[in-house]
């Protein structure tokens, strides 16, 4: 199986063996300021570098925004430029293989639901924060494909007025705690260019004082956002995926203090670390596309 996650920066891929392991990753860069079919163009691109190194059966593909999974479709990626594209198509057609096409937080969630830190918990909240913010909630033991509203946390206003959001909206919580932002603002304090999240998320662990209150603004929108959604669906866990999560623990500490302060102690779900990290959508993207296999094989 191969597996592609398109994303604002980089559009990400990997071959999934038959032990389920992830290999052969790549990462090209998206430049979304091409336009929408120069990016579509990269994205066959990849798909077809990854297929010629193995003898893939299927592919699964996963995209920001809101997406069709049933049809196939990007309904409204504006990370991508892209508004009512048939992208199963244009990947089938291409590749000349069956695809599978997956929100990228739902899909992210699938993985971690099935082989991750929420295999043995019936209701969990996903979140990753990448160079987006994405979502997903599992209800017992299954990601729902319908809308639950959970998916776009990421486009949640937080910060009134704020920096601008590729979704067209203002102060959305990608702007203040996404990777690409934590990134952004880092920059904008320090005059450090070049700095990537996990750089900004290591000198806070070390005592960077802009780097500490950056951080710890991120983590306060965050736990804004999270405190409500826990508030809705009750779950067990929380998982944090993503960059953040390859940051490790020690961001988990302040982000559960800022929860606890607004539900209170024994509100606060477990929080658990992403099992497949940043790869989470990739290998949830290769087992969409494995599950479309089983279905075209009877299996």
């Amino acid at each position: 199986m191969i597996a592609l996650e398109a994303g604002a920066t980089d559009i990400k891929g990997c071959v999934l063996g038959p032990d389920g392991v992830p290999r052969n990753g790549e990462r090209w860069f998206t430049r979304p300021e091409r336009g929408p079919d120069a990016v579509l163009e990269t994205v066959l691109t990849c798909a077809a570098t990854l297929a010629e190194r193995c003898r893939p059966t299927a592919a699964g593909v996963i995209l920001p925004g809101t997406v069709d999974e049933t049809s196939g479709r990007a309904v409204h990626a504006p990370a991508l430029g892209w508004r009512d594209l048939p992208v199963r198509d244009w990947m089938a057609e291409h590749l000349d293989l069956p695809v599978a096409v997956g929100h990228d937080g739902r899909t992210a969630g699938l993985a971690e639901a099935r082989a991750g830190a929420g295999q043995d918990c019936e209701d969990f909240l996903f979140v990753s924060v990448g160079d987006g913010i994405g979502s997903a909630v599992v209800l017992t033991g299954r990601v729902p494909t319908t809308r639950y509203g959970a998916e776009e946390l990421g486009h949640t206003e937080v910060r009134p007025g704020g920096d601008p959001c590729h979704c067209g909206g203002r102060g959305c919580l990608e702007t203040v705690a996404s990777s690409a932002a934590v990134t952004r603002r880092y920059a904008r304090a320090t005059g450090w260019r070049g700095i990537g999240a996990r750089e900004v998320y290591h000198r806070a662990d070390a005592g960077d004082p802009a780097a500490l209150a950056i951080c710890e603004e991120a983590m306060v929108a965050l736990a804004d956002v999270l405190a409500a959604a826990i508030g809705r669906y009750a779950p067990e866990r929380l998982v944090v995926g993503g960059e953040l999560a390859e940051a490790g623990a020690s961001l988990l500490a302040p982000l559960r203090e800022a929860l606890v302060s607004r539900l209170g102690s024994p509100a606060v779900p477990g929080l658990r670390l992403a099992r497949f990290g940043e790869t989470a959508g990739r290998v949830g993207a290769a087992l969409l596309a494995r599950d479309l296999q089983d279905v075209r094989t009877g299996r």
